[in-house]
């Protein structure tokens, strides 16, 4: 039975709900072998991030190398990576190791306000990163931030991932969640030709730290297992949804989702995962 890996490069977040932790909780219950290369750790709970601790971009190379040079995965997702350094090396080693499965989330400010990624850092994203992306996942801010556009409308939403498409990421995954606007979350799926609409129901809860980490783990994790871009798109929203939805409701701020959530129920209702 083959064995399949994903690796995450993001940042250590200590209280469990987002980063590498949340990233490896969702690869552990898709099946999915998890392996890391820490960017940075982070000091932080529900109520914010009280410290950010870069790491030497060499010791990130040298993480990539240990993976790269034993453990080839199939599915590589970028979290929070901090500095323009930083995003540099994770894409030589992209290109070094030729992983192609690459799920950028670019993680660029926390929960709380907390900013998680330095100014000069946006422009080595888009210079570097982006064009090595199968899928790029960001949420409204943060494609205002890459794009440059104030984004309010869906017809903007669409501009934005037709932007982000040309950078050079072959699918776009425009996360809905941040628009006070809509009812429902409505998430966009671009892949230069067609936009496919993804729509769920909005939770009213404080508990949705990490949701962005765990909705791009659960992409990665089903593109290392195989499946279609649409099809893990949907799984990793299914997953998210479950995980906001089945809330642990932990912490005295902006708590965790429930990574066991997605699983729990498809094992409640008699399902296998492998027939998502």
């Amino acid at each position: 039975m083959k064995v399949f890996k994903a690796l995450t490069i993001a940042g250590s977040d200590s209280g469990g709900g987002a980063g590498i932790q949340a990233d490896l909780k969702t690869f552990q219950e898709l099946s999915v072998y998890g392996m890391s290369a820490i960017t940075a750790v982070t000091a932080q709970n529900t109520l914010g991030v009280q410290g950010v601790y870069p790491l030497d971009p060499e010791a990130v190379a040298g993480q990539l190398d240990a993976i790269g040079t034993d453990l080839p995965p199939d599915a590589v997702k970028t979290g929070m990576l901090f500095s323009g350094d930083i995003i540099r090396i994770v894409a030589e080693k992209v290109k070094q190791y030729e992983w192609s499965n690459l799920v950028v989330d670019p993680v660029m400010v926390a929960k709380g306000g907390s900013p998680l990624l330095q100014e000069e850092a946006v422009k080595s994203m888009t210079a570097h990163l982006l064009p090595l992306a199968l899928v790029t996942t960001p949420n409204l801010p943060e494609a205002e931030i890459l794009t440059g556009l104030h984004i309010q409308s869906l017809k903007e939403r669409e501009e934005a991932a037709r932007i982000l498409h040309a950078m050079g990421s072959r699918y776009v995954v425009l996360k809905g969640g941040h628009d006070p606007l809509t009812e429902n979350v409505v998430d966009l799926l671009y892949d230069g030709h067609e936009f496919i609409y993804l729509e769920s129901t909005r939770i009213k809860t404080r508990h949705t730290h990490g949701t962005g980490c765990t909705y791009s783990a659960a992409l990665a994790a089903e593109l290392a297992k195989g499946k279609s871009v649409t099809t893990a798109v949907e799984t990793a929203k299914a997953f998210i949804q479950a995980a906001i939805e089945d809330g642990l409701n932990i912490g005295g701020g902006h708590g965790p989702t429930n990574h066991f959530a997605y699983m729990n129920r498809l094992r409640r209702f008699g399902h296998d995962q492998n027939d998502q």
